[in-house]
């Protein structure tokens, strides 16, 4: 019992009880050499770190070192330092001193000291392969990669049947990202000790490293099998069977933990329902929450999730009705109220979702998504007015997100309060450069105020950020088309953006209109056509399609194509000028006759 309280420096119900005796012991009977048994390996990395098993001090010297090591044990660290200086003056050749006050610095974050003690040691003046390793890991987490590495080589050497020794050197090597190697002393190490889980943990994170998901698979389950308790190796397995699209199998890893190790984990009961919600498996994930309920009946988070549940199986009425319940209950979780009122606007109850956002809003008026929902929902119904001084408040709270900026941006853009929205983008973008919603929304702000050189360079700076940004694409070659400048980088731009979206009836159209004004009739009409199938209520489109019908001087669709522009919308007065200009009559007296404008028959 001496040896092993004496060397493993850390909290034990005997420690008080021995204090006493061992300085007694050492005042009555000088004691010139200690000989400890050895300490076990560590099953686990949640073992103690060992220590020497051997230690030679003179008497006034290995005196210091008790105290040291007692105020060690009471985690007194400063007294522990100065006891050890202490014993140094009596044994100033000692590397076991040395080897204590390296330990304790690099445990405080004083790396350099304890580097500088590390270096003056000669590393032969110990046989215990212990204290070569955790010498080692010093070096490592100091980054001298060379010393470590020597040290654990040392260690293998003097002890090669050590398997704690290879493990340590592996786990040095996978952090080094040499994976190979690190996969040698891992094997090597559960050759060496097959009952001990932990070696296959580790094998399975250097397999796992090197894409082998089979062979990582297979170690962690190696690892529960002989350490059911020990979570990590559940974790690791059921993430690499997510990550790998097995789910079912990860599902199958939670549900054998809860059912056979701990059915309180809560953390791995809410993976378990997350997955299970992943793969519609609703009435599951239900059972799973009823039993963190019943487990826990103030599991706030577990009643709010099983409401949620219902709302994404479409019972909005039964997600409302628990969610009301729960605001009953907790007038005070701002949160959970604001999640009703999200309920509520998804069944369209917007008076009740403003109601409730108001109401945290009066509750504590920086409750920030209580803020930006009801700005969202004003500007939605087109509230404008409303929605700008919730949005403002929601910037002031919220500076660092781009949200709340976009949407007063947004807001500011639809009540045609421009010069505002550019302000509004402006600012957002100083704290976010690279938020390419905001530098999109600026362009197309620019281009409603005329300062076209403004749109192109910020519709270029959103491609620089995005290359793929589809909108972007569209926007510019359109802008560029119906300029008529730049026609072809126009069509180039617009071929792009329909590259990306096919079925974007608006990208098709720029397209179409970007190779009419390049002069390729025929191609435009195509496109035009197949804009019209895929969106069939833009007035644009077939304003577009009328003018490509013109110049190929079929005047009967070409009219029937503008009429049906102006229907759904009267009010484009220039079409109308266009409409009489062109000899067709007044449009307004005019009537859509049965021979439609031709959209599916595309040309040859």
């Amino acid at each position: 019992m001496f040896n092993r309280v004496l060397l493993s420096p850390r909290k034990h119900p005997l420690v008080r009880r021995w204090q006493e005796r061992l300085l007694v012991t050492f005042l009555v009977v000088p004691v010139a050499v200690v000989s400890c048994a050895a300490v076990p390996e560590p099953a686990s990395e949640s073992m103690p770190q060992p220590v020497s098993s051997e230690l030679a001090l003179p008497p006034l010297a290995y005196y210091h070192f008790l105290q040291g090591y007692l105020a060690e044990l009471d985690e007194d660290f400063p007294g522990a330092l100065e006891q050890y200086r202490a014993g140094l003056q009596f044994d100033p050749n000692s590397a076991y001193l040395r080897f204590r006050m390296a330990s304790l610095y690099f445990t405080s974050g004083n790396i350099q000291k304890s580097m500088d003690l590390l270096e003056q040691i000669d590393v032969n003046a110990f046989s215990d392969t212990r204290v070569l390793t955790q010498m080692a890991k010093m070096f490592a987490g100091a980054g001298k990669t060379e010393s470590a590495l020597e040290l654990f080589d040392q260690a293998i050497e003097k002890g090669p049947d050590r398997s704690q020794s290879y493990l340590e050197k592996g786990i040095f090597l996978l952090n080094m990202k040499q994976l190979a190697d690190a996969e040698t002393f891992m094997a090597r190490s559960v050759e060496l000790a097959p009952h001990v889980p932990i070696g296959y943990f580790y094998l399975g994170k250097v397999y796992q490293e090197q894409g082998k998901t089979e062979e990582a698979k297979e170690n962690y389950r190696q690892t529960i099998a002989r350490a059911p308790y020990f979570e990590r190796g559940h974790r690791e397995l059921f993430q690499l069977l997510e990550s790998n699209g097995q789910v079912q199998e990860a599902v199958l890893v939670l549900e054998e933990y809860l059912s056979e190790v701990n059915p309180h984990h809560k953390k791995f009961r809410q993976e378990l329902i997350r997955l299970l919600l992943s793969q519609k498996e609703y009435s599951r994930a239900l059972q799973e929450l009823d039993f963190m309920i019943e487990d826990d009946p103030e599991d706030l988070n577990a009643q709010v999730r099983r409401a949620l549940v219902f709302a994404e199986m479409k019972d909005a009425p039964r997600a409302i009705e628990e969610m009301t319940s729960i605001v009953k209950l907790h007038p005070s979780k701002l949160q959970v109220r604001d999640y009703l009122g999200l309920l509520h606007e998804q069944t369209e109850q917007f008076d009740r979702a403003i109601k409730v956002y108001q109401t945290n809003i009066d509750l504590d008026p920086t409750f920030y998504d209580s803020r930006i929902h009801l700005g969202y929902l004003l500007y939605r119904l087109k509230r404008y007015d409303e929605a700008v001084p919730h949005l403002h408040h929601a910037v002031e709270l919220n500076p660092g997100n781009a949200e709340p900026h976009l949407l007063l941006g947004l807001t500011y853009t639809q009540s045609e309060k421009h010069r505002l929205a550019l302000d509004t983008f402006e600012q957002g973008l100083e704290r976010h450069p690279k938020n390419v919603d905001l530098r999109f929304n600026l362009g197309a702000a620019y281009d409603k105020v005329g300062r076209f050189p403004d749109v192109v360079r910020e519709m270029e700076a959103v491609l620089e950020l995005n290359p793929d940004h589809a909108d972007a694409l569209n926007y510019l070659g359109y802008s560029y088309a119906d300029r008529d400048v730049n026609i072809e980088k126009a069509v180039a731009l617009t071929r792009r953006a329909v590259a990306l979206k096919p079925d974007n009836g608006y990208y098709v159209d720029s397209l179409g209109w970007a190779l009419f004004k390049m002069g390729r009739i025929k191609e435009a009409l195509n496109e035009i056509k197949r804009a019209a199938e895929l969106v069939k209520d833009d007035p644009v489109i077939f304003e577009h399609m009328g003018e490509i019908y013109l110049k190929e001087n079929d005047r009967d669709n070409a009219r029937q194509a503008w009429l049906r522009s102006l229907k759904l919308d009267p009010t484009n007065g220039k079409l109308k000028d266009r409409y009489k200009g062109e000899g067709f009559g007044d449009p307004g007296v005019a009537s859509e006759s049965s021979a439609q404008p031709q959209v599916s028959q595309y040309a040859e």
